[in-house]
């Protein structure tokens, strides 16, 4: 059967259109699978969780400023982010707690440990162990990680509930430029009240030494606060960030432009 000139020319549009429609389609199911396994996986993988939206630093009435401490400039957070460097990370060769010094000293001499500090800035309903007044026994808070009520009671079994997370970690400021500071500025950063938080255990444990990249917190209302510090930590201790890792605070304060750096008094 032979067809006519027109028919032809139908038949052709078709094909056109069906290949067209084919191709729209693929395009569709590339782009879907590429923002989840870029984005959306932590969307879809992650509860949905509300709790606090941001965390102190400083309290006056017992901490004394961090000496030594840079500066953080009052400004917006992804302003902050523009102006860090981007670089891959460096070897992790040679990195080991100790290159930040002993873990909580009393670096700003106010006669109590960093980790009591910490635990008495963040908890609520603090409750002192019998003779101290440093030595936190007992508390409870909003636990800014996972957005839930968490009780800390000091003991062999218990104390590991609630433990001090490095905002920025060690490890990974090791392999982003904490190689080129002194000793005692590695101190410092270890002991630095931005970059502390009390945290739930197992979260903490979950996160490691992830950067923003690879962690960020269940609890979605403190990613805009959680990125800023990171990035004011890496602002105050001339840190670079990760491709990776930038654009991953991109996204998170793309939801809250007006987010500004952390830079209360430590």
């Amino acid at each position: 059967m032979s067809l006519t000139y027109s028919a032809y020319q139908r038949a052709r549009r078709r094909s056109r259109q069906a290949w067209a429609i084919i191709l729209l389609g693929a395009a569709t199911i590339v782009a879907a699978l590429t923002w989840f396994f870029l984005f959306g996986q932590f969307a879809v993988s992650e509860p949905a969780v509300s709790g606090p939206v941001d965390a102190p630093v400083f309290n006056p009435a017992w901490m004394k400023p961090l000496p030594g401490a840079s500066a953080v400039s009052p400004a917006k957070a992804f302003d902050a982010l523009e102006r860090l460097k981007v670089k891959g990370k460096a070897p992790q060769t040679g990195y080991d707690r100790t290159q930040f010094g002993q873990a909580w000293l009393d670096v700003d001499r106010n006669g109590c440990d960093t980790r009591n500090d910490i635990l008495r800035r963040d908890l609520s309903a603090v409750v002192f162990a019998e003779g101290s007044s440093c030595k936190v026994a007992a508390g409870d808070f909003m636990e800014p990680y996972t957005g839930l009520r968490v009780s800390f009671r000091r003991g062999q079994d218990t104390s590991a509930s609630v433990q001090i997370d490095h905002v920025v970690a060690l490890s990974n400021a090791w392999q982003t430029g904490a190689q080129q500071l002194t000793p005692q500025q590695r101190q410092t950063l270890a002991n630095d009240p931005l970059n502390l938080l009390a945290a739930d255990g197992p979260a903490n444990v979950k996160k490691g030494a992830g950067d923003a990249a690879t962690w960020l917190p269940a609890n979605k209302n403190f990613r805009c606060h959680y990125v800023a510090r990171q990035i004011s930590v890496k602002t105050a201790y001339s840190l670079w960030v990760t491709p990776a890792e930038k654009d991953a605070m991109k996204r998170i304060l793309g939801s809250c432009p007006d987010q500004q750096t952390i830079y209360s008094r430590r």
